[in-house]
């Protein structure tokens, strides 16, 4: 099924920027800036260095940003990066999509934020222009590097370059979203859109800050909300107050099969509750989260859910309208592109 699938039209909402580089580029890069200290220099060993299928814990698996990282610290790099995101994305039959990064992770060779921004944003307006992928940005502040308020300020004066929404990432443990209240105070009350991290490494106590301490829109993974629902016989038939909360507002969930699986919140693709919560009406959006690190795509994404939750045509085109409906960017683009997507999909339906 999997080249019916490459061909389907689809949405991404939460997709690292850092966390999706080609292998040949990290080598180039490295090169180019004189960064001697990749784990391997040949690329399938490279490539295999990056993927992190055993790294079984959220720490773990974020120790690989150490390297994709260290070689975007100059404005041509990070333009590199942020064009070849794109075409990669549109050769995977994205039509929408909502990269994110962390400028304050690129400021090591003297770069400024603002310049960061700038030639990220630089990157995906020429992907963008060549492909037709319509592409926005995110901006992540890291919880471990206590700037979450200059980095919202950041992402306020930043629209004009395509930013379109605020993320708190990195780890969860010893980091409650609370904490960032006022960080996301200040693109509320700017009218930006906050999608927060959590329900990925620590439980639903992290996804309750997110929404009412963060005034968070999405939850980026969110798949622990799982926990505040009662499962029988493979069928969500009752839910806690937090999880009707989170179903009846259709709050989007950014899932995230693969690296969920990566970081050990789940040890098999069956024991995934993503299929729980699609069918049991839970806003569900597919994502790469990050294509190097767990050497996946969307279409990877989509074959896995038919391989192991019966996915089909149908489902597919329901998550993608999803996205596409709970996306930042603005609403004119977004309802050209779920026509598009509606007629694309009739138009396959019967061919897969």
């Amino acid at each position: 099924m999997t080249a019916g699938l490459a061909e389907l039209p689809k949405a991404l909402l939460h997709d690292h920027l850092d966390g999706g580089l080609r292998v040949s580029t990290v080598l180039e890069l490295a090169e180019d800036v004189g960064y001697e200290h990749l784990p391997a220099t040949e690329p399938s060993a490279l490539a295999a260095w990056f993927h992190q299928g055993e790294s079984g814990s959220l720490e773990k698996y974020l120790e690989a940003f150490v390297h994709t990282t260290a070689v975007m610290q100059t404005a041509p790099a990070l333009e590199r990066v942020a064009y070849e995101a794109v075409l990669d994305l549109a050769a995977d039959g994205v039509r929408y999509a909502e990269v994110r990064f962390a400028p304050t992770l690129h400021v090591a060779r003297g770069l400024e934020p603002t310049e960061v921004l700038a030639a990220v944003a630089a990157g995906i307006h020429a992907g963008e222009a060549e492909t037709g992928c319509v592409t926005r940005l995110i901006i992540d502040a890291m919880r471990q590097m206590h700037d979450s308020e200059a980095v919202a300020k950041l992402a306020v004066t930043g629209r004009d370059l395509g930013v379109v929404g605020f993320d708190l990432a990195g780890p969860e443990a010893g980091f409650p979203n609370g904490r960032y209240r006022a960080a996301c105070d200040i693109v509320d009350d700017a009218n930006l859109p906050v999608t927060v991290h959590a329900g990925e490494g620590d439980g639903t106590s992290q996804i309750w800050q997110a929404l009412h301490q963060c005034d968070a829109k999405r939850i980026g993974h969110g798949v622990r909300i799982i926990e505040d629902t009662t499962v029988t016989d493979g069928t969500i038939t009752d839910l806690g107050p937090l999880a009707a909360y989170v179903r009846d507002l259709r709050v989007p969930l950014e899932v995230s099969v693969l690296s969920n699986l990566h970081t050990g919140i789940y040890p098999t693709p069956e024991a995934h509750p993503v299929g729980l919560l699609y069918r049991g009406g839970f806003a569900v959006t597919i994502n790469t989260d990050n294509r190097l690190m767990s050497g996946t795509s969307m279409t990877t994404e989509f074959q896995l859910l038919a391989d192991h939750h019966g996915f089909a045509i149908e489902d597919f085109h329901a998550v993608t309208r999803t996205a596409l409906e709970a996306g930042f960017g603005e609403w004119s683009e977004r309802r050209r592109l779920i026509g598009e997507v509606d007629s694309a999909y009739r138009d396959l339906g019967s061919n897969l």
